[in-house]
Order: structure tokens, then sequence, then C-alpha cells
């Protein structure tokens, strides 16, 4: 009742009113979009591809089932925007990297807006580079990938039709990625992170029916339902977990006025990085699929070491497929992904150096410790040691999860309804910081917010 009472203040606020608005409408665009396919494409091919290899599944998921599979019902297809936001979600992270590893991106980066404006339209060229690519080797798979003899895609298809496919899915990309910076800019929330939950969502009501259709899956449902609510209590709580610092502003004199000292504390979160490192490691481990895929002998191509290598990763890079054994690279690969790049964010929205020479020049400091280097150092001790709690959580919930929910459940954890953790707490993350922004808002307006 407090969301909806919140919901209700906030449209009585013209700049509220306006932003919710603008969110809801380019979010109903984006869904209009994904309902909007390229002809020509064999469904039941593209079921059976999408469903045999569990990371192809999770990057539908992540597109909000721009492939249309795992709805359960009718006709499966190739919308106009497949491939969701993962172009643009890698061309940040090459950006991301090129300030650690560039100094002139580095000095970039800290020239204010103006930077912050160069560095995001070449990740938007990037993108569109990255988008064709990506394009191209969806095509390239989807002609050379078999089910009963028929091909996802015509193996015959013309150059011009080929390069009007790529362009089509480029521009999806290109448009929900503005629809992104819209909401970012103008709505509530952040944009990519709205539009990547709004397509997990988009995803259970069809596989809830497909479900209920069958009374054999109906206690199916219901665990899931459980562990579901299970799940986002636990990250709920993670979530807002914080490691309070105490501080202690100095005793100040301006003027003739003296201002005593207060003490307070620095709150550094757990889970510093949120849901960005999983969104990441999900769009790097997803090049080897592609690669094994389309190169293997066994989509149609030739042998010889790239073949082998290929054929290799096709037969391994696949999680929760029928050999346990196989499974344990790719979870370590996912698992060690999700920790580093969980290091890597952190480092990136966190310096220790900022933060206690802000402090200093505040005139605040930590009881028993010395401002600036030493403060700095202090820091980035207790950052390092509450990221690894943050990282081992985000790890259990990403790659030991699935399989607890599998045995649970009997369910692949690569169905529509997947509680591998990483659709949960991508959807309870991103709640909870919109309803934070939200909140925000409605405390600078003197409304009662409804996060407690």
């Amino acid at each position: 009742m407090n969301v909806l009472s919140a919901l209700r203040s906030a449209m009585q606020v013209p700049e509220l009113r306006r932003k919710l608005l603008i969110t809801v409408g380019l979010i109903c665009a984006d869904r209009l979009l994904a309902s909007i396919t390229i002809p020509a494409v064999n469904g039941a091919a593209l079921r059976t591809l999408f469903q045999s290899n569990g990371l192809l599944g999770l990057l539908n998921l992540f597109s909000g089932s721009g492939f249309g599979v795992g709805t359960g019902f009718g006709y499966s297809g190739i919308s106009i925007v497949a491939l969701g936001l993962n172009p643009y979600i890698n061309a940040t992270i090459i950006m991301q990297l090129m300030t650690v590893i560039s100094t002139r991106v580095k000095e970039m980066s800290k020239e204010g807006e103006q930077g912050r404006k160069r560095l995001t339209q070449y990740a938007r060229y990037l993108t569109v580079a990255l988008a064709a690519l990506q394009s191209f080797g969806f095509v390239r798979l989807f002609q050379s990938y078999t089910f009963q003899g028929q091909s996802i895609l015509s193996p015959t298809l013309s150059w011009p039709q080929l390069v009007g496919i790529i362009i089509t899915l480029t521009a999806g990309t290109v448009i929900i990625m503005w629809f992104g910076e819209l909401i970012t800019e103008y709505g509530i929330g952040n944009g990519v992170s709205i539009i990547i939950m709004i397509g997990i969502l988009g995803q259970v009501p069809g596989t809830v029916l497909g479900l209920g259709h069958n009374s054999a899956q109906v206690f199916t449902l219901f665990m899931f339902a459980v562990i579901g609510v299970v799940v986002s209590a636990g990250i709920i709580f993670v979530q807002q977990a914080t490691r309070k610092i105490p501080i202690q502003s100095a005793q100040r004199v301006q003027g003739r006025k003296v201002y005593q000292g207060r003490s307070s504390f620095l709150p550094l979160r757990v889970n510093q990085a949120g849901v960005i490192p999983i969104i990441f490691a999900v769009s790097i481990m997803f090049f080897p699929t592609l690669f094994g895929n389309f190169f293997s002998p066994a989509a149609g191509h030739s042998g010889g070491v790239l073949g082998t290598i290929a054929l290799w990763i096709h037969n391994n890079w696949n999680p929760f497929g029928p050999n346990l054994s196989v499974d344990i690279l790719y979870e370590v690969a996912y698992f060690g992904l999700v920790m580093a790049f969980t290091f890597f964010y952190t480092a990136v929205t966190f310096d220790p150096v900022d933060t206690a020479d802000n402090l200093r020049k505040n005139a605040v400091f930590i009881p028993g410790i010395r401002p600036g280097s030493q403060t700095a150092d202090y820091l980035s001790r207790v950052m390092g040691r509450i990221t690894l709690a943050g990282a081992l959580f985000l790890g259990v919930i990403t790659v030991v999860l699935p399989v607890l929910t599998a045995l649970a459940t009997g369910q692949q954890p690569n169905t529509g309804l997947y509680l591998g953790g990483t659709a949960v707490l991508i959807v309870v993350g991103v709640s909870l910081d919109t309803m934070k922004q939200l909140e925000t808002q409605l405390l600078m307006r003197q409304y009662r917010g409804f996060i407690r």
C-alpha cells in the first residue's frame, strides 16, 4: 500500500508525473518493437537451438525474449530488437576498461560533463560496430544450424537480404539504446537496467500459463513461487546491507561562531556494484558460445584446428547440459567473471583516495585513523573485505542457486522461469534502485517515502 500511495503522490506532482509517463511510454514502445519479427524464420529449429544451450537461453532472457523462444505458445521468431542491449553493454565494458588502460581516456573521464558526453558518444559508435558484428555472427549461426534437415534461416540468403537483416537488428539495438538513455535522462531510474528488467518480466506470464496448463506442473510452479519469494527476501537484505564507518567532524570556527564537532558514519554498501557485474559477465560469456556454434563441424563447417577448438567449445561451453562434469568448467568461469567484474566495477565507482581527500577537505576524519593516505588505505582495506562478501554473494546467486533450484523443482534452469538468481537479482535490484530514486524525488517535495 505504501508503494501505491507513493505512486499516487508522485502523480500529483507535474514533474514526477511527466517522468513516470515518459518511462512507461518508452517501456511500452520497447515491448511493441519486441513483437515485430523478421520474416522466414524456422521457429522449431530456433526453439531447439536455444533450449539446447543454457547460455543462449539466458541471452534470450536478457533480450526480453527477443528471439521469440521460451514463451511456450505460438510462433517463435526473431524480433527486430533480438540483440537487446548486449552490444551496448559490451561497448560500455570496453570504455570502462579503457579508463583504466588509457591515460588519455582516464583524463577525458575527469573533464566533467563534456568529457562524459564524449565517452558516451564513443560508446555509441562502438555499439553500432559491435551490433553489426554480432548480427552477422547470429545470421551465420542460424544459417548453419539445422533441425530435422531445416535451418533457422535459409543458407541461400542473397547479400541484399543478409545486409538488410544485419541493418535491421543493428537498428533495433540502437533504438532501444536510445530508449534507455531517454529513460535515464528524462524518466525514473537507470534506463538500460529497466529495459533489461522489463524484458525478463515480459517472459513470466507466458511461462506461467505454459506450466499452469499442465496439471503435473502445478507443484513445480508453486515451488518456483516459494523459491522466488525466499530468494527475493535474501537479495533485498543483502542489497540494503551497509558497513557503517564512524566519522567525526572537527570543531570549526567561522567568524565569531564556533561549530562543535559531530559524530556520524560513512555507509559502504556490501554490494556496491549492484547487478552490473552479472550483466557484464553474461555478455562476455556469450562470445565463446557464438564462436563454438558457428565454426564447429557439428554446425556443418569443416574441421581443422579452428574447427576442433570450436567443436570443443560447442560441446563443453554449455551450462546445465547432460554432463555435469562438463558444466564445471562453465560454472567456474562464470563464477570467476562475476567476482572479477564485482571488484572492477566497485573500483570504478568508489575511489578511496578521492573519498579520503573529500573527508580531509571538509575537516572530517575517522577516529583513530590519520587523514590523508592512512584514511585511504583504511577505506581500501575495508572496501576490499566487504566487496569480497558481495562478490561471493553474487557468485552464489548466479551459479549455486540454479543447481539448487533445478534439484528442488526438477526443471532445467534455462527454462523460461530462470530462477538461477540472475533474473531475480536483476529484477529485485533494479526495482530497489528505481524505488530509491522515486523516494528521493518524493522526499525533496516533502512527501513520505515508501522504503523503510
